[in-house]
């Protein structure tokens, strides 16, 4: 299990100081959203979903057709929230070095010696653009730093910088000369984000704001550090046993194997593994504190099993031929919870 997922033990409902430290976080956190929705316009869901993501301290996958803004909200969130942001686009020429960085000979002194430059990967925040269409082996080069947060080039290991948190994006409908995330690679998303055209008044907003002689800019509200210390009380956020048991009884329930809904058992090829409940018991205490609730409920479960298990579950031959669409299955999954 990745060191950043393991979930820590559950604290009293009525202990002061972290009712204390929530308030105070939520304030501050009221303020990125309010910073970031200067700039990002109709996106209030995946603005909230990818905080969610950084809050507990994980990474995310932007899905969506191209203009939607969501290299526009990765750059916005790398300055309101204080971070070194880096972007690579990827492309099926691009290779492992080009992300992860390489050694360079160097001579000085009449000696030679091997000399390690850093690639883009040495942020805070790196934005992986349209991930897809760069060749597996370059796709590769990310997992190490995204379950590690280190590499290692030459037999040796450098570690990223923290936080670190990978933001990637990915074109639904430009599938030619693309190569499809393997299911490992998709399981170190904690979440997959569905990015939808905005509303009427929300695009008319968005015209009269970016077309004039000025356009708003991001300011910095929260530093990186600050990000660390609220991805750590995160974790101290109590989880009730109501809650846990829906989380244990959402992700089984997806899982051909155990499931007990026959729809599942019938359609689904293979199902979510135990890093889709760590996701959820992190995002959902993540989503209660975005919202300014101490605790999570069920309702929060409820509101992220789509962005938790659409990459983590797949459909069978049979489900895809009767036209059966996974989001469905997960909300008739999502119903039985009560």
């Amino acid at each position: 299990m990745p060191p950043g997922m393991a979930t820590a033990p559950q604290t009293p409902t009525d202990h002061p100081a972290i009712l204390a430290e929530v308030e105070a976080l939520g304030a501050r956190i009221a303020a990125v959203r309010a910073a970031i929705g200067q700039i990002i316009f109709g996106q209030d869901e995946v603005i909230d979903q990818t905080l969610i993501t950084l809050l507990s301290g994980g990474h995310a996958l932007l899905v969506g057709v191209p203009g939607l803004g969501k290299s526009r909200l990765v750059e916005t969130l790398g300055i309101v929230l204080g971070l070194a942001t880096k972007r690579v686009q990827f492309t099926p020429d691009l290779m492992p070095a080009d992300i992860i960085g390489s050694e360079v000979l160097d001579e000085a002194d009449g000696r030679r010696a091997f000399r390690f430059v850093p690639g883009p990967v040495f942020c805070q925040l790196l934005m992986a653009d349209e991930i897809n269409r760069a060749s597996p082996r370059t796709q590769s080069a990310l997992l190490q730093s995204m379950q590690e947060q280190r590499v290692a080039v030459g037999g040796v290991e450098h570690d990223l910088p923290r936080p670190f948190h990978v933001l990637a994006t990915q074109n639904p409908i430009e599938q030619e000369g693309t190569y499809p995330l393997p299911e490992a690679q998709l399981d170190r998303f904690l979440l997959e984000i569905d990015v939808r055209y905005p509303e009427l008044a929300a695009e008319r907003a968005m015209l009269l704001a970016t077309t004039g002689s000025a356009t708003a800019r991001p300011m910095a509200t929260l530093t990186a550090d600050e990000l660390m210390a609220a991805q750590a009380l995160i974790r101290r956020v109590p989880v009730s046993e109501s809650v846990l048991d829906a989380i244990l009884a959402l992700v089984r329930g997806a899982r051909p194997e155990t499931a007990t809904e026959d729809a599942a058992r019938r359609h689904v090829a293979w199902g979510p593994g135990p890093r889709a409940a760590q996701a959820l018991m992190l995002a959902t205490r993540a989503r209660a504190l975005l919202q300014g609730r101490l605790a999570p409920s069920i309702e929060d479960v409820a509101a992220l099993a789509r962005p938790v298990l659409r990459h983590r579950m797949a459909l069978n031959f049979s489900a895809r031929a009767e036209g059966i669409v996974l989001g469905d299955l997960i909300d008739r999954l999502v119903e039985r919870l009560g």
